[in-house]
């Protein structure tokens, strides 16, 4: 059984999507600890030729508590997201098939953070033909206070799963050595090169999906998502 864990991204680079799409299973991490300025309720689109960020607002709370604790703005506006959007993709080519699907996304009415992306990974994962099952972390039984490897080990273990995959990220993080050792094959997912037509500017990589989902057809990403990488 192939296995992916990874921290739930809002509308995430198509990287992200490749992981899912590689394994029979990915564990979304709702108990772990929220961290600022990353990539949990931020993302980055393309307007006016280069990357602007994105961002779900969230309420004002302590640094300490986990994903799953964490809110959405009291005050959050889907409008001041969607307007954006439509400003910098509504002349994007595949912008009235893409555009319904991200309104369904950002107008989702459940504000607790990990709902809300989970549901965003979970409508686009249908939209591109995506049948991994997904499973939230604290649903799993294991000794959550572990940290790091050990508690990416825990889960594959209670998971059964003999072949893990990781963000090529992890390459300095994880030993190959130590997953074998509990009978479970490491890879790390590598992407290929991804271009494409973005008006008439520059091309910018690694951008959210949403700028994938204006510039390309459901055809074309899925064959990128299935075939535009490497297991190293």
């Amino acid at each position: 059984m192939k296995l992916a864990i990874m921290q739930p991204y809002f509308l995430p680079y198509i990287g992200y999507f490749q992981l899912i799409a590689s394994v029979d299973q990915l564990i979304l991490y709702d108990n772990i600890k929220y961290t600022k300025k990353g990539w949990i309720n931020r993302n980055r689109i393309l307007s006016n030729g280069v990357d602007a960020i994105f961002t779900l607002p969230l309420e004002k709370n302590s640094d300490f508590l986990q994903i799953r604790e964490r809110n959405l703005s009291g005050d959050f506006n889907p409008d001041k997201i969607l307007n954006k959007l439509k400003y910098s993709y509504g002349k994007a080519p595949f912008f009235n098939s893409a555009f319904p699907l991200i309104e369904r996304i950002i107008e989702y009415e459940n504000f607790n953070l990990f709902n809300f992306i989970f549901n965003s990974i979970n409508i686009i994962c249908q939209y591109l033909n995506i049948s991994t099952e997904l499973k939230i972390s604290s649903s799993i039984e294991i000794n959550h206070d572990l940290k790091g490897r050990d508690k990416v080990l825990a889960l594959c273990v209670e998971s059964k799963s003999d072949f893990y995959v990781n963000a090529i990220g992890g390459v300095d993080l994880y030993s190959k050595k130590d997953f074998l050792t509990q009978g479970i094959d490491l890879k790390f997912i590598k992407s290929k090169n991804f271009e494409y037509p973005q008006f008439d500017e520059k091309f910018i990589s690694s951008l959210s999906i949403v700028d994938v989902l204006m510039f390309n057809s459901v055809d074309v990403i899925k064959k990128h998502i299935d075939y535009g990488y490497e297991l190293i």
